[in-house]
């Protein structure tokens, strides 16, 4: 007898990070201006918390790859860095001495004084 197995619906994953307004706008600017289609946001092991965001051009996604389309912009996110930036809203703020992209991220744990960076835990994926 031979047992047929359905496969199981997958339901929909979130969206790893989101991007306000001003942060589309200003992706939607580098993009323009520059020579590469695609931000890449990534996090690496440095600075004196543990860890930095790092934004970068690329000219195509990686089979590894996450791509989110948010506000009619398309950004990379590494691999490595998904369960780091789960739930995190990018934004990009403008004062009078810079101007820089903000992660709001949901996983930090700790930040240094000067901002540069911060120390997260990996997100807890739900097994259902």
């Amino acid at each position: 007898m031979e047992v047929q197995v359905q496969p199981r619906p997958r339901r929909p994953r979130p969206q790893v990070v989101s991007l306000t307004e001003r942060a589309a706008e200003r992706v939607k600017e580098i993009i323009a201006r520059g020579d590469k289609p695609y931000l890449r946001v990534g996090v690496k092991n440095g600075g004196c918390a543990g860890q930095e965001y790092v934004l970068d051009y690329a000219d195509a996604a990686d089979p590894l790859d996450e791509v989110v389309s948010d506000k009619g912009v398309q950004i990379l996110i590494e691999p490595k860095a998904v369960l780091f930036l789960i739930g995190t809203e990018i934004d990009y703020e403008i004062s009078r001495l810079s101007s820089k992209f903000v992660f709001r991220n949901p996983n930090e744990t700790d930040a240094c004084g000067c901002g540069e960076s911060v120390t997260i835990i990996p997100a807890k994926v739900d097994e259902d």
